[in-house]
């Protein structure tokens, strides 16, 4: 069975359907208010992120460190990215996704 990568306004959607109706049904779904935006089938039937697409492949561990720098800022988001670009000497993007990136995960 195909891979679908589905997006709608507010979310990222991975699924595996038979076909592209049946995906949109599979978003609908789980999601009755949002309209779908884009659909892509994958090539293969895995899904992987890679880690420096999404600026932390690194040999510390980013999650700790932008953890302690929300954990500093008090969950100040702008704060806690120049901490982030301070301590790990990296430029504005980067410690922008990983300082989201954590804030999503519910540091």
């Amino acid at each position: 069975m195909p891979l679908f990568e589905v997006e709608t306004d507010a979310h990222i959607i991975i699924t595996w359907a038979a076909d592209e109706p049946s995906a949109t049904r599979v978003v609908t779904d789980a999601y009755p208010g949002e309209k779908v935006i884009r659909m892509t089938k994958r090539p293969r039937d895995t899904w992987v992120i890679s880690k420096s697409a999404l600026g932390i492949a690194s040999r510390f561990d980013p999650c700790n460190t932008a953890r302690d720098c929300l954990a500093k800022a008090a969950g100040d988001k702008v704060h806690a990215i120049r901490l982030y670009m301070h301590e790990t000497g990296t430029d504005l993007e980067r410690a922008r996704k990983v300082i989201e990136s954590n804030m999503v995960m519910g540091w």
